[in-house]
């Protein structure tokens, strides 16, 4: 239920920054629940090779729980690797508008009284 919390949040974070910038909003939203997902994975399976390296028997002992510690360190993790990929995206963005003077040129001469 959280992850759910999680991806909706990301989502509209992500297409509020789609939206600032002139992108298509779903495009950027999609993207957002991709990299959740995709950093939840990573996370996860790291943390799975870890534990079999660290005890060779851990894929025999079924231990099962739905809310963890390790379940909360992946959210934070996801959640960090998401923020970090919208603040490059930013910036890019950003260099992207002061590179491009073009739309600043055609609005010289529309000026509203």
């Amino acid at each position: 239920m959280m992850s759910i919390i999680i991806l909706v949040g990301a989502y509209r974070y992500y297409a509020g920054l789609a939206e600032r910038f002139g992108k298509t909003k779903w495009h950027f939203g999609l993207l957002a629940i991709g990299l959740y997902i995709g950093f939840q994975i990573f996370f996860m399976t790291s943390y799975e090779v870890f534990m079999v390296f660290k005890n060779p028997n851990y894929l025999n002992e079924n231990n099962y729980t739905g809310f963890s510690g390790i379940n909360i360190i992946s959210w934070l993790f996801a959640i960090a690797g998401v923020y970090g990929i919208y603040r490059v995206l930013e910036n890019r963005f950003k260099k992207a508008i002061t590179k491009n003077p073009a739309l600043e040129i055609e609005e010289i001469g529309n000026k509203e009284l």
